[in-house]
């Protein structure tokens, strides 16, 4: 996750893949629509979610201080009984700090059962997790729901983004996504960017963070790590040339 406004890395969302000793590399798309189905998808969420704490927490303190992580939660996960107990365990072992864990919802799960999610983001809001409304804008939330939801941002679909440069009705869309959220004191993620003038225009609407491949395609743990240091030492060097 990346500063519009300064490029630096802010945070990582966590993405999950399936290394098989036969079949090599599985991506989600293959096995976690099974996994829903045979009911390993908790265990899988809550195995996932600690994993990136943990990996989190190493980070912070060692060479990235101050890096946020997303996670995505699944529809069976956000109904888990069990699941702010989980959250909790989990966030207490790790030691995470307040405002560090983002935990990512669809609006169609969120609008599901409306009552419901107001009271378990606020749960969760009271341990410190902040709470992102991913895809926004591909499904069907009311507006006065949001309000009540308990979030700290919103993260515009890669949908919406891909023509944004040439597509007049995604620039529209964009525009009023960032205005609502921002008028909500939300922050604005704008996700796929994977064009130069993308970014130039999202920067210029005032959109808070960007992920895409114009930055990075997903990296493993190791090599994220390097990457960002990386990028680090050159941030002197991009500063000098823009100015």
């Amino acid at each position: 996750k990346i500063d519009c406004r300064t490029e630096r890395v802010v945070g990582a969302e966590a993405l999950v893949r399936w290394h098989h000793p036969d079949r090599g590399l599985i991506m989600p798309g293959e096995f976690i629509s099974v996994a829903e189905e045979c009911g390993l998808i908790n265990r899988l969420g809550a195995w996932v979610l600690e994993k990136a704490c943990k990996q989190t927490q190493i980070w912070r303190d060692t060479t990235l201080p101050g890096l946020r992580i997303a996670v995505n939660l699944s529809p069976a996960q956000f109904q888990d009984a069990e699941l702010v107990s989980s959250v909790t365990r989990i966030v207490k072992d790790t030691a995470m700090p307040e405002g560090t864990l983002e935990l990512e919802i669809t609006e169609s799960i969120l609008m599901n059962n409306p009552e419901k999610a107001v009271s378990t983001l606020k749960e969760l809001k009271a341990l410190g997790v902040m709470i992102a409304i991913d895809d926004f804008g591909t499904g069907y939330s009311s507006l006065n729901y949001l309000k009540r939801f308990p979030v700290s941002s919103i993260k515009i679909d890669q949908s919406f983004v891909n023509d944004i440069h040439v597509d007049m009705d995604d620039k529209a869309i964009v525009d009023a996504v960032i205005g609502l959220g921002h008028s909500l004191n939300l922050e604005v993620v704008a996700e796929g960017v994977e064009e130069v003038e993308q970014l130039d225009y999202l920067r210029e609407k005032g959109c808070d963070f960007i992920q895409g491949y114009l930055y990075s395609k997903p990296l493993p743990a190791d090599t994220f790590v390097t990457w960002v240091t990386e990028r680090q030492a050159q941030e002197p060097k991009r500063i000098a040339a823009k100015t």
